[in-house]
């Protein structure tokens, strides 16, 4: 019985969803607000079900809402609406994911220093690679950092800081080459 009233209660949802996004997509402001609302307690349910109870979980309600908003016109009334939005909060959530195992790599990379320092091991030379990132701009160190010091791929690195990888890698040529001459400049 209760089974058939939560499938029951998801064909309910899956229509009245489906009106709803039709009425936005129509420029209907009072749906819209009334599907997000909707929407927001799913996803938050859904996180909940699925990671725990998550240290940044208001946004990625919020990013999932935004990505929403912005796929909003890709819904087709002719399709169910679940898995056009469940799809878009899985691919929310493995960014999520992804940014959070960047935090552990940072954390993990600052470990390493914090050991360098601890034992004395070529201290010269991680304060002379500090001192060398911070003559770079702020794209550049971000590339360096992410790609040389804590072992993330041109792919990782590029989704992480929300930049095409061709773009990454040109920062990377440009910090790079800039280090090189200071390096040089150093000796």
């Amino acid at each position: 019985m209760n089974s058939e009233i939560k499938s029951a209660a998801r064909i309910e949802d899956e229509q009245r969803w489906s009106d709803l996004m039709v009425q936005s997509q129509l420029g209907d402001v009072h749906a819209y607000n009334q599907l997000l609302s909707e929407l927001s307690v799913v996803i938050e349910k859904y996180l909940r079900a699925n990671f725990g109870n998550l240290h940044n979980l208001e946004d990625c309600i919020q990013e999932s809402l935004l990505a929403i908003h912005r796929a909003r016109h890709t819904f087709d009334p002719n399709r169910l609406f679940r898995p056009w939005f469940f799809t878009i909060i899985h691919h929310k959530t493995i960014d999520l994911l992804r940014r959070a195992d960047t935090h552990k790599k940072a954390v993990a990379a600052e470990t390493q220093l914090d050991k360098a320092e601890s034992n004395h091991v070529d201290l010269d030379r991680v304060i002379d690679g500090e001192r060398l990132l911070f003559c770079l701009s702020d794209e550049q160190r971000s590339a360096i950092t992410m790609t040389k010091l804590m072992g993330m791929t041109t792919n990782e690195a590029s989704i992480a800081l929300g930049v095409t990888e061709s773009t990454l890698k040109g920062r990377l040529r440009r910090g790079l080459n800039k280090i090189k001459k200071q390096w040089q400049a150093n000796e």
